[in-house]
């Protein structure tokens, strides 16, 4: 199943500002960039050791993300586990009767991914993810 943090998610308002920081003050390595257009993002995974942090900048008002720093500000937004097999792992958490945000894996910047529900993981957002280049769905 799980075999290390994949990454950190954090809620920004301002990818740029942010990247200021993350990249320009800690040297961090932008590892990639792009807009998720279905999770309503602009994000960054930045390099740290084998681990990233993700930085989530909402690209609309009512994006979920927007909504999420409305309500809580700026800050940690979830943990992401890697897994080598992101669809097996979905399939033993639905049988373990763990209540999920999404109920197949989809495409997202760090590969295939999935969400698991915050009442489930003690409040905490986690998501599962494999990388595209050991994706074999």
């Amino acid at each position: 199943m799980i075999d290390r943090i994949h990454h950190v998610g954090i809620a920004v308002r301002d990818l740029d500002k942010a990247l200021d920081f993350y990249r320009d003050v800690l040297g961090l390595h932008v590892h990639a960039m792009d807009t998720v257009e279905d999770q309503g993002v602009r994000a960054a995974l930045l390099t740290i050791g084998e681990s990233e942090i993700e930085l989530l900048e909402p690209t609309s008002p009512e994006a979920n993300m927007a909504k999420f720093i409305e309500r809580k500000g700026e800050g940690l937004h979830h943990i992401c586990f890697n897994t080598p097999d992101v669809d097996g792992d979905l399939e033993v958490l639905k049988d373990k009767g763990v209540e999920l945000v999404d109920q197949k894996s989809r495409v997202g910047l760090a590969g295939m991914i999935c969400f698991l529900h915050p009442k489930a993981s003690r409040g905490v957002l986690v998501e599962l993810a494999t990388t595209m280049e050991n994706y074999r769905g």
